[in-house]
């Protein structure tokens, strides 16, 4: 087939669920850009896609061609070891009502995002697809990865069974302008980030980092993120999910100079060996999505970079 005949059509209605959130904010960017401009798209206080009413009702008026499910309740370790139950039970909620509300108006295709944490702790390096379930989560965040599996296979599911065009991705950590700078709440790098620049204008003897610093992580720049994912809408067809990586690690200590240097903070980083490192090291296996053209293009220097700057333009 014609690979014309099977492209996005631009006027098509694209439902991007979670468009607020650092994921979706940056596909709908890169949607835009790409010229598709008939987005779909609903704030939280508009639509509660943990409410099935709501969501069977707004899919059956609006009828979307194509959807992004990005949204879901996130956050940092602190967040996601006090709030397991939260974590899991929302996350599923939003899943199985766009899912089945997506499957019941015959939507052309979806994408559903995953996330490199529900792959087992012992898995090995580097990870692939096939490594899901065959293995124990990380305890840290177990709530939220059974969520996100629970997600992923409900994609294949109905792919399988009714043939519906649903499809997933598992990108590595994602950071980037848009992300939740919040150091409770936020991811390691945007937490860092706004960590470091409080204690810069502050004057702050040193900052502390949770765990020994020797946990190693792959880090995803948003924007590379979302065009792997537009393409992914465009080229993948497979029941199977597919990893989206950038090939390497960086350990939670070399992460930590390079965001001191980024912000130009003097003072002295400490790790408190007493709290926990999380899973010790994660490496995804993208061959898959390598295959298919699409790899990273953004460094980690030059990612943090940007992330710094537009944290210094938005920042409250």
């Amino acid at each position: 087939m014609d690979r014309r005949e099977w492209l996005m059509e631009k006027n098509a209605k694209i439902y991007v669920a979670g468009h607020t959130g650092l994921f979706g904010t940056a596909i709908c960017e890169e949607l835009e850009h790409q010229g598709f401009h008939n987005l779909i798209l609903k704030k939280h206080r508009e639509l509660d896609l943990r409410n099935q009413a709501s969501t069977n009702l707004f899919f059956q008026e609006e009828r979307p061609d194509y959807v992004v499910l990005a949204a879901a309740k996130v956050g940092g370790i602190q967040a996601n070891r006090t709030q397991m139950a939260d974590f899991i039970m929302e996350n599923m909620q939003i899943e199985c009502n766009v899912l089945s509300a997506a499957h019941e108006t015959k939507v052309k295709k979806l994408l559903f995002l995953g996330s490199s944490c529900l792959y087992p702790k012992e898995a090995e390096q580097p990870v692939k697809e096939t490594a899901i379930l065959s293995g124990s989560c990380e305890p840290t965040n177990e709530g939220f990865a059974i969520a996100k599996i629970a997600g992923i296979r409900m994609c294949e599911y109905y792919h399988k069974q009714y043939g519906d065009n649903f499809i997933s991705c598992i990108p590595a950590n994602v950071y980037g302008p848009g992300d939740d700078f919040d150091p409770q709440t936020g991811h390691v790098i945007s937490s860092l980030l706004a960590r470091m620049h409080y204690a810069k204008m502050n004057h702050l003897p040193k900052v502390e980092i949770w765990g020994s610093g020797i946990a190693e992580r792959e880090f995803l720049y948003i924007e590379d993120a979302a065009k792997a994912c537009i393409q992914l809408l465009e080229d993948y067809e497979e029941a199977e999910t597919i990893n989206l990586g950038v090939g390497a690690t960086t350990s939670i200590k070399q992460l930590a100079y390079i965001i001191k240097d980024v912000v130009g903070y003097e003072g002295e980083i400490v790790f408190d060996i007493t709290k926990p490192n999380g899973m010790l090291k994660r490496r995804l296996d993208s061959s898959k999505a390598i295959a298919l053209g699409i790899t990273a293009k953004t460094s980690l220097g030059e990612g943090i970079e940007k992330t710094y700057e537009w944290y210094l333009s938005n920042k409250k």
